[in-house]
């Protein structure tokens, strides 16, 4: 240890600290890992709503969501094995699995979600598609959309009838596999009995609820997104829509999370001074600003505003694109807290240490932009190559 960096522990700690504590071994990569898996989940639950409940209104998010989930779930991963010394070696918790262990079953749920659920579901749902558009485009595209069809060029009423009903199958089976998806990652928070920031029998609800509002949020702001690139008007009941049921979830996951600070509140045991300072101290911006003010009680209030009160349609998409860009705030600041804010006092509770994301480096922040922006990048690439656009006629336009 060089005398730079024991200097910059010594700053850093505030109390007393063991020395094992006072650097982080969770960064930046493990906070992307739930944000990033919580996005997948909720859009795939938005998915089922259409799919499974019948909500009509939100046919034109359908696809979106499936795309989008497929993006993310692609690069969500990354952050774990960019955060591994030897990332190439997680090949080994495949072929030696180890059953007890909820971080090694990782990657047999990650592979049954993939596989099994959401790239069937889109076969299914794009299959039609794949078979009129390779014969309808030339070049390479039209060979690629012809091994996507995997041979089977039916296109009758009674395939397409088949389709569907494989869609509906695959979905309800799909729903629970996207809770169990999101859910462990609570559920190896939640079963660290050693932290109390983390110890919590509600920690995988909670993280399932967020997860369903990132997700929606993260629907509807990409939808409105295309929609002003591709300069078609917005599709008013389909944004309502998604608004009730994104209020819904807010209201859902503010209770759990309130439910849960009352309880550590009344059961006042030898840990909640230290989590009191904690929160009003080294986490007073990114808990009490961005992920409660920012992130929860003004996209609440807005969504609710509409809820009750008459607002015209100019506000309420005002209000869209904001709740939409607040939420991913808030929600990322909540996978923040959780993740850091954990590692940040000691265990004897008697002292606070800081974490300094850096620039550079394999888990500085350069590193988290790249890991955030790439899902981004492959859903342009998704939405340019398996156009979602299929049924997108608003019923309801700005003039009302």
């Amino acid at each position: 240890m060089d005398a730079a960096h024991l200097q910059h522990i010594i700053d850093s700690v505030v109390g007393y600290m063991y020395p094992n504590e006072t650097d982080l071994h969770w960064s930046i990569l493990i906070v992307l890992y739930p944000y990033l898996t919580g996005l997948v989940a909720g859009a795939f639950i938005l998915a089922s709503l259409e799919n499974v409940f019948a909500l009509r209104a939100l046919r034109p998010t359908y696809r979106l969501a499936l795309i989008t989930a497929l993006s993310f779930l692609i690069a969500a991963p990354l952050p774990l094995l960019a955060h591994l010394s030897h990332p190439f070696r997680f090949w080994e918790t495949l072929v030696t699995p180890h059953f007890k262990s909820a971080m090694a079953m990782f990657g047999f749920v990650y592979i049954w979600y993939l596989l099994v659920v959401l790239l069937l579901e889109i076969w299914f749902e794009y299959r039609r598609d794949f078979v009129v558009w390779s014969r309808n485009t030339t070049g390479w595209r039209s060979k690629v959309y012809r091994w996507m069809t995997l041979g089977v060029y039916d296109i009758s009423e009674s395939a397409v009838a088949f389709d569907e009903k494989a869609i509906r199958t695959i979905t309800v089976i799909g729903i629970p596999s996207a809770f169990m998806l999101h859910g462990y990652v609570g559920f190896i928070f939640g079963s660290i009995k050693a932290n109390p920031w983390w110890s919590s029998v509600l920690m995988p609800v909670i993280f399932i609820f967020s997860a369903i509002v990132s997700g929606i949020a993260l629907v509807m702001l990409i939808y409105l997104i295309s929609n002003s690139i591709r300069k078609v008007p917005q599709n008013m009941e389909c944004l309502d829509t998604l608004g009730r049921f994104l209020f819904y979830g807010f209201i859902v996951d503010f209770a759990l999370e309130g439910l849960d600070v009352i309880q550590r509140t009344y059961a006042a045991e030898e840990s909640f001074d230290i989590l009191y300072a904690l929160v009003h101290g080294r986490l007073f911006e990114t808990h009490i600003i961005f992920q409660l003010l920012i992130g929860t009680l003004i996209p609440i209030g807005l969504l609710g505003m509409i809820q009750m009160a008459k607002v015209t349609a100019p506000t309420r998409l005002a209000i869209y694109w904001l709740v939409g860009f607040a939420v991913q705030v808030g929600i990322f600041f909540m996978r923040w807290n959780v993740v850091i804010g954990g590692q940040l006092f000691s265990k004897s509770f008697r002292g606070f240490t800081i974490y300094k994301l850096n620039l550079v480096g394999r888990e500085g922040g350069l590193a988290a932009a790249f890991l955030v922006l790439l899902p981004v990048a492959i859903l342009i690439f998704f939405l340019w190559f398996l156009p979602p656009w299929k049924e997108d006629k608003p019923t309801t336009t700005l003039a009302e």
